[in-house]
């Protein structure tokens, strides 16, 4: 069977359009004075996501979206890959989004994602502990009821663009013991909300982070996403929406630190010739392009895979792609460093900051050797023991 992987016109006026938003409104000549602001991203950037659809793109269109694929929620984050973007758009279209289409009842996509089509608000999902280590399923957080409310206790280490988020989307226990799969919970709470303690860092890409403490924090019945206790498969489904997302995003970093480093190499002269005349060199660059396209094929091939019926299937199919990224990424960063000499690193320089964000993208949600660990032993990294 012949499989087309070309991009539909649509498409391709899609990747167009936003290659040329990216260029024109976030160039990387920008980016470090976008990072020092008080959000750490643009505003404006975001607001022409939004005329652009971008927000829009994954929700049904009952609800105001576009009911696209995972194809051009590819074809975004590479994108945003390349340009090294800091807008929130994988924290809150991707993750807390997915947790939205997925279990939002009506009154809360009129509430919140209404809002995040429009623009107007961003989210975070707050799901990861310090204790869990790699298990998906480990929260120590814990929803009690109380009446018609919830009072949620716990600490979450992180939370993408949890800093500036409008709304956090918790997970919380409600029964069983930490490890269990069964007995979370989803609540939406907002960084005003009483016992809500946010404390904002900055990750080694230029992103910015947050741990979210809860004290008492009193949550309605009407913050609670989906049926409490039934959350995990939720949050497996999400996890691996965000492993695809994660895998385009990386791809659109490499690419444009091998096309970096190629052009380099043609025009840095050495001994009154190019350096890209040195045979050796031009092997290098070529173990770059290739190691570029094995990325670039298991990226494609998770994204076809997120759709897929069989659970076990999908979940090899993503974990396959983390790994070959996670290589890929690292191979081409140390080869594109070496190449440039002592300009990669400067800060001035988007080849250095290109190997940072590939980096943090390996180490996100799992690294190579994790994913690694779990096609080999047949099970989920994040299953319980």
């Amino acid at each position: 069977m012949i499989v087309d992987f070309a991009l539909s016109e649509e498409q391709q006026m899609m990747q167009d359009g936003l290659a040329r938003l990216l260029q024109k409104s976030c160039p990387f000549e920008r980016r470090a004075a976008i990072m020092q602001s008080s959000k750490g991203w643009s505003k404006e950037v975001w607001r022409q996501y939004a005329e652009m659809g971008l927000l829009a793109l994954p929700f049904d269109e009952s609800l105001g979206g576009l009911g696209g694929s995972p194809v051009e929620t590819m074809i975004v984050m590479e994108q945003i890959g390349r340009s090294l973007a800091l807008e929130p758009y994988f924290a809150t279209v991707i993750l807390a989004g997915g947790v939205l289409r997925r279990a939002a009842s009506a009154q809360q996509n009129e509430r919140v994602t209404s809002k995040v089509i429009d623009g107007q608000w961003t989210l975070a999902l707050a799901h990861d502990e310090a204790q869990a280590q790699g298990d998906y399923a480990r929260v120590d957080t814990r929803a009690t009821r109380d009446g018609m409310e919830w009072i949620i206790d716990g600490e979450k280490s992180f939370a993408l663009n949890g800093d500036s988020a409008d709304a956090i989307i918790v997970s919380a226990r409600v029964d069983g013991q930490p490890n269990d799969q069964h007995g979370l919970g989803l609540f939406l709470v907002t960084p005003n909300d009483l016992g809500v303690h946010v404390r904002k860092y900055s990750l080694h890409d230029g992103r910015r982070a947050a741990s979210v403490s809860l004290s008492g924090v009193r949550v309605e019945a009407t913050n609670v996403i989906g049926a409490p206790g039934d959350a995990f498969a939720l949050l497996e489904a999400v996890r691996q929406d965000a492993l695809a997302g994660i895998c385009a995003e990386a791809v659109g970093a490499m690419s444009v630190l091998h096309e970096m480093t190629v052009d380099y190499l043609k025009h840095r002269r050495q001994f009154g010739v190019a350096i890209g005349s040195f045979q050796a060199l031009q092997h290098r660059a070529a173990d770059m392009y290739i190691a570029l396209e094995q990325a670039r094929s298991m990226a494609m091939y998770a994204t076809m895979m997120i759709s897929d019926a069989d659970d076990a299937s999908r979940a090899r199919a993503v974990a396959a792609a983390k790994v070959q990224i996670g290589r890929s990424g690292r191979f081409i960063g140390e080869q594109a460093i070496q190449l440039f000499g002592g300009i990669g690193v400067a800060m001035e320089f988007k080849a250095g900051h290109c190997f940072k964000k590939l980096t943090v993208l390996d180490r996100l949600m799992g690294d190579a050797d994790q994913h690694l660990e779990m096609l080999t032993f047949g099970q989920s990294l994040f299953d319980a023991d």
